[in-house]
């Protein structure tokens, strides 16, 4: 085998230093073994991506993007909206099926009745957002903040939901079914009335998460008396506080 100066080494039927032949295993090996060498060296260039900026004003459809945009019933479908600030904006009833929300910031949006199936909202920021009777069928909203939102209604059939944080959330006659829910965390959430049949829910946490009426839901997740059993959110609170 000899190998030149900044090149890939090169195999040859006959060692030089032995005048042996190689192998016949190892020439058969010879093709596979450069074209390994040369993916490994593909991968040690660097590769630089410009993003090209957003647009000032960033105007999708119709509907400007920015903090506290005023969108009801906007179509946005399969728009890159990657990184938007929607903070605050009211996108009631709003088409986003297949849109690409992933980072997107939608603290305190309004998405009541908004179609969000089939969208990317991974690590997506939805804390204290409206989204009643939405629609968030197979959306993909691993990682997501979402506590405090209000998804009463909400259809998350197939949806991913994978290491959420939703806790005090409200999915109270929320669709659940066939949802991937492992390590979400539910603290305190509300799942008065939902459904939950076949959802994925390896290592998620329900600490305390409301259940009335919800006969899928995982009831003896908790060894201790169900929070509903307690009294209001604020009076089970309280009772566990309590020295």
């Amino acid at each position: 085998m000899r190998v030149a100066a900044g090149s890939f080494p090169v195999l040859r039927e006959t060692d030089a230093m032995s005048g042996t032949r190689l192998p016949r295993a190892l020439r058969r090996l010879a093709p596979a073994l450069l074209i390994v060498l040369a993916a490994g060296a593909a991968r040690a260039q660097t590769v630089i991506q410009n993003d090209e900026p957003r647009p000032d004003p960033w105007i999708v459809n119709g509907c400007a993007i920015a903090p506290k945009a005023s969108c009801p019933g906007a179509d946005l479908r399969h728009a890159d909206l990657k990184g938007a600030d929607l903070a605050g904006a009211d996108l009631t009833n709003a088409n986003l099926a297949r849109a690409d929300l992933r980072h997107a910031n939608l603290r305190g949006a309004r998405l009541d009745g908004a179609n969000l199936s089939g969208a990317q909202l991974q690590i997506s920021f939805l804390q204290g957002a409206q989204a009643v009777n939405a629609r968030f069928i197979g959306a993909n909203l691993d990682h997501a903040r979402m506590a405090g939102a209000d998804f009463t209604g909400a259809d998350f059939t197939v949806a991913a939901l994978e290491m959420a944080q939703a806790g005090k959330a409200k999915f109270r006659k929320a669709i659940l079914n066939d949802a991937d829910l492992q390590e979400a965390k539910f603290y305190e959430a509300d799942f008065t009335g939902a459904s939950m049949a076949g959802a994925s829910i390896r290592f998620t946490i329900f600490q305390d998460a409301w259940m009335e009426d919800c006969p899928t839901c995982p009831q003896t997740w908790q060894t201790a008396s169900p929070a509903w059993e307690m009294g209001s959110p604020d009076e089970a609170r309280d009772r566990r506080k309590a020295p």
